[in-house]
């Protein structure tokens, strides 16, 4: 059986992800929200490096700005920032265990926290409540189910 993942499963995947980010919550849980482009937009950095790559990270992160309304750049500048440190550790992440991923699933969510306070302190904007810093936690503990359902999706069912 092939290793490779259908074609339709990445952009299917950023879509829902995409979708995710935007279903209403009620508001004392928006700042829990995950980062769910992030969360896919890593799996596949790590999974499929020869597909996705800085460039897709930029060009999800200029959609997601468009779809959820924020400054044009922002949500790019995150996930390409995330990608390039994805990137550079891919060797060492490909290979922890699914428990120590999570931890630096943590490590990057809480790294793209820091990019969303330092932009919005450039632009002068409000800073998103301290509740949104618990979001990297929320991340980490949905990666091991979002990297096992596209994990098993991308290589099919081994029965």
């Amino acid at each position: 059986m092939s290793r490779h993942a259908p074609g339709w499963l990445l952009p299917v995947s950023a879509l829902v992800a995409l979708v995710l980010g935007l279903l209403p919550l009620p508001a004392w849980l928006q700042p829990y929200r995950p980062y769910w482009l992030a969360l896919v937009a890593v799996y596949w950095l790590i999974e499929a490096p020869d597909r996705v790559g800085l460039g897709f990270a930029f060009l999800a992160g200029l959609l997601a700005d468009l779809c959820f309304g924020t400054v044009l750049g922002e949500q790019a500048l995150r996930l390409t920032v995330m990608a390039f440190i994805v990137q550079r550790f891919r060797a060492q992440l490909r290979f922890f265990p699914l428990s120590q991923q999570a931890l630096a699933i943590a490590g990057l969510l809480l790294n793209d926290r820091v990019v969303v306070a330092a932009v919005r302190l450039a632009l002068g904007e409000p800073q998103p409540p301290l509740a949104a810093w618990w979001s990297p936690l929320v991340g980490m503990v949905l990666w091991g189910p979002v990297f096992l359902l596209l994990d098993r999706l991308r290589l099919g069912h081994r029965g």
